[in-house]
């Protein structure tokens, strides 16, 4: 595995590899990887032969300073998770890399007013930019994202849509612990006890499927059902219990035929996100 921090070096390895032959994919992340990382890659070597993987904490989508400060790091340990993933190349630049007195944004209108969006200010506009760069720097043929993020996902879709990358888009399931938490680099900030706790947002989701499947559509009854197990959570705070149109990401008084269930609630400081997606096949419902 090859570790560059220069762009243009990105970009000669990348020219290497197309000349091989190869597809290009990429995973970007902001390290600290976990198994859900991983997962990325294994579904990028699926679709391509030549795997890059961008490790970079991304200043601009943070609209908490003391989120950016304490966001956990360990590059020596992300460089050997990498390497076993089956990564090829590794960029991990710094700001004065990434950001030469930049004045150019990215942002999606519509998909980044509900959900996180209206939580975190300007969060989504740093994470188009940063992600249109690195599109750009690596070229990629295919990139790979987590559900987990799922406004972020279907965001950038629309984003690569509209701004004509070349690129295949794939959205990969989320990755959970065996207890059912999504794995999440800040999960690390959780106390044993608010971990625990914090399992109310998979058991939500998990009664939100029962009633699903029971024939309750209605989002308001659903919202209210699975408030109760989060509650049982003792949540510092509940930033959302949403149902929204996958592709609008707006609010939605009743499932639909493609619906995402999103829910945001903070342990202390540490904000967790986690969904699930709804979606009609004939006469079945599948959840994932």
């Amino acid at each position: 595995m090859k570790i560059v921090r220069k762009i243009e070096d990105v970009r000669e390895a990348v020219r290497e590899a197309r000349k091989s032959g190869k597809k290009i994919g990429f995973v970007p992340t902001m390290g600290f990887l976990h198994d859900g990382h991983i997962s990325l890659v294994e579904i990028s070597k699926k679709n391509a032969e030549f795997q890059v993987m961008s490790i970079f904490v991304n200043r601009l989508q943070f609209n908490d300073v003391n989120d950016f400060n304490t966001y956990p790091k360990d590059l020596e340990r992300d460089f050997d998770i990498a390497e076993k993933g089956g990564v090829d190349l590794i960029f991990t630049p710094d700001d004065t890399e990434m950001y030469r007195n930049n004045l150019t944004t990215v942002d999606v209108d519509m998909l980044t007013e509900n959900l996180c969006g209206a939580h975190r200010p300007g969060h989504f506009k740093g994470v188009f930019t940063v992600v249109s760069k690195l599109f750009n720097i690596v070229q990629p043929d295919v990139a790979v994202f987590g559900q987990k993020d799922i406004q972020q996902a279907v965001s950038l879709e629309k984003m690569v849509a509209d701004l004509n990358f070349p690129i295949k888009m794939i959205i990969a399931p989320i990755k959970r612990e065996i207890d059912g938490l999504a794995m999440s680099s800040r999960n690390k900030h959780l106390s044993s006890e608010q971990r625990s706790a914090a399992l109310s947002l998979s058991r939500s989701l998990k009664k939100c499927e029962e009633l699903l499947k029971s024939g309750v559509t209605e989002s308001s009854k659903i919202i209210g059902e699975m408030k109760k197990v989060i509650e049982e959570g003792k949540p510092d705070k509940i930033d959302y219990i949403s149902i929204v149109d996958y592709g609008t990401l707006k609010d939605t008084t009743v499932a639909g035929d493609k619906t995402v269930i999103a829910v945001a609630a903070y342990w202390g400081t540490t904000r967790l996100i986690d969904n699930m997606i709804a979606e009609r096949e004939g006469n079945s419902l599948k959840c994932v």
